[in-house]
């Protein structure tokens, strides 16, 4: 039977359902039926064409959980345990980094091996069903594939998505822990993340800066003690707003995830003397911006460390730290609505108006209806 996907044709046209056969399988390789796939901000970024070298037509969808379909032959999940049709699975959207390259072996740095792939970002439609928003994704022989942790369900996984791997990246990069005033700059869904997991860190106090009301009363729910509105305060404001709730320091450790580099020259002034800035929001090049490497960084002692990417560490401890809490934040709560193939252009329109927080998109369609899970 043929496989519905939606694809993005070309950069700024509008996203087409197509029809593609069911792929042969190679020895090792799976079908993954897929239950859930993210929209992530990357594939607005996709949309638009501000991801250089991106294979178009593609299929997006790096972020997904699914049943596997059809096996050929013995597969294994990421520790060499097999696999069964029927399981309910995710796996790391990075594929074929190449553990033989000086940043795999020497730097430690997977993220940065220049052979990595990535489903639904660096694979085209031409390369197969290599993306989330298809009824089928094939599992690639050597996909890292993972099983939910027991008593997680695929919609919380989802609501964790791409953002709790790559927040989990970012508060470990910044050594979040007991005692530590955090500030996240951004209400998006990696702000969000980047928030509760600091909360469960042990941070002593977690204040969120961002917009619109609507998200920053979700990071309320999210572990945030206090949140600050970029649309009713200055950077003044704001910076007088931190250092009263510091002690007049500034944060201990600042986490940037607004994706607009206006936002870096403040956030380090968010930052006490001594203190850690990480940038992980600055996923595209949106442009240069200013700061005074003197008043700003030198001066201040700044320690400025940068994120790029996940590896298969983020996805298993932060789905593992998911389950552990399932109960100690309404985490759901970030899914804003559920939408079918049909939808992907909505989808993509209301989170690049920040009119959803997290949308979901249900290739094989969704019980009840489209609105967030009870």
């Amino acid at each position: 039977m043929p496989v519905k996907a939606a694809v993005i044709p070309a950069p700024n046209q509008p996203v087409e359902v197509r029809e593609y056969p069911e792929p042969e399988l190679e020895p090792g390789g799976a079908l993954m039926r897929t239950l859930y796939s993210e929209v992530c901000g990357t594939d607005v970024h996709l949309l638009h064409g501000r991801l250089s070298g991106a294979p178009y037509p593609l299929i997006p969808g790096h972020i997904n959980v699914g049943r596997l379909d059809a096996l050929n032959g013995p597969v294994t999940d990421a520790f060499g345990d097999p696999v069964r049709e029927g399981d309910l699975v995710t796996f790391l959207d990075v594929h074929e980094t190449c553990n033989k390259c000086w940043f795999c072996l020497v730097a430690k740095a997977t993220t940065r091996c220049p052979h990595r792939r990535v489903y639904g970002i660096t694979y085209g439609a031409n390369d197969g069903l290599l993306g989330g928003w298809s009824e089928l994704v094939y599992l690639k022989p050597g996909v890292k594939i993972m099983r939910l942790p027991e008593g997680l369900s695929p919609e919380l996984a989802i609501a964790g998505g791409c953002a709790l791997p790559t927040a989990f990246h970012a508060v470990e990069r910044g050594g979040v822990g007991l005692g530590h005033h955090v500030v996240v700059q951004g209400s998006g869904p990696v702000g969000l993340m980047a928030c509760a997991l600091s909360r469960l860190s042990g941070a002593q106090s977690v204040t969120v800066v961002g917009a619109p009301d609507s998200r920053l009363q979700t990071a309320l729910t999210l572990g945030a003690d206090e949140v600050i509105s970029v649309e009713r305060t200055d950077e003044a404001v704001r910076l007088a707003r931190v250092r009263a709730l510091t002690g007049g320091r500034g944060a201990d450790i600042t986490i940037e995830a607004t994706g607009n580099p206006n936002a870096i020259p403040e956030g380090m002034r968010l930052t006490r003397d001594a203190g850690t800035y990480v940038v992980v929001g600055q996923y595209t090049d949106a442009g240069p911006v200013e700061f005074n490497p003197h008043l700003d960084l030198n001066r201040r002692h700044l320690d400025v460390r940068a994120t790029w990417g996940i590896d298969f560490s983020h996805m298993y401890r932060s789905l593992h730290a998911l389950e552990r809490f399932r109960e100690a934040f309404p985490w759901a709560d970030v899914i804003s609505r559920y939408y079918g193939l049909h939808e992907a252009n909505e989808a993509l329109k209301q989170v690049a108006a920040g009119s959803v927080v997290k949308a979901v998109i249900c290739p094989n369609g969704r019980p009840g209806n489209n609105q967030r899970p009870a």
